[in-house]
């Protein structure tokens, strides 16, 4: 096992770059796609609560460039824990929004574990090789 901590660094910095894909890509789905995702959104059993909040497509645009902005903090290590506490909060009400709902267990479930890998973030911090130089636990 010890042989194996000499790849921790490169883990981190790997770990961190994949996981901030699904950010960067999904916040350019929130502009790319917002048709689609929009459509999606309006067959949400939720739908009533997310008015109650704002307009749709106007909070579905904030989340796009949340995603984005949070993703690239990830990349790059930087404000690491401050981005995934971000991403987390912006991520929550979305999982419950579109994901709690007929037919969407396994999309409701890559948000949970997408949850628990932010928590990792905000706990541990970014790891190594981060710009911010705050390596973490």
């Amino acid at each position: 096992m010890d042989r194996l901590n000499r790849y921790a660094p490169a883990s981190d910095l790997l770990f961190r770059t994949l996981f901030s894909l699904i950010f960067i890509v999904g916040g350019l789905g929130h502009w790319g796609q917002h048709d689609v995702m929009m459509a999606r959104l309006q067959d949400s059993p939720w739908l009533d609560w997310v008015l109650l909040l704002g307009d749709p497509s106007l909070l579905m645009y904030i989340s796009g460039v949340t995603f984005i902005l949070g993703g690239i903090g990830l990349l790059l290590g930087y404000a690491t824990r401050m981005s995934a506490l971000v991403l987390f909060a912006t991520l929550l009400p979305i999982t419950f929004v579109i994901h709690i709902a007929p037919d969407h267990v396994g999309p409701l479930l890559k948000n949970v574990a997408i949850l628990g890998g932010l928590i990792h973030f905000v706990v541990r911090g970014p790891g190594a090789y981060a710009l911010s130089g705050d390596r973490g636990a």
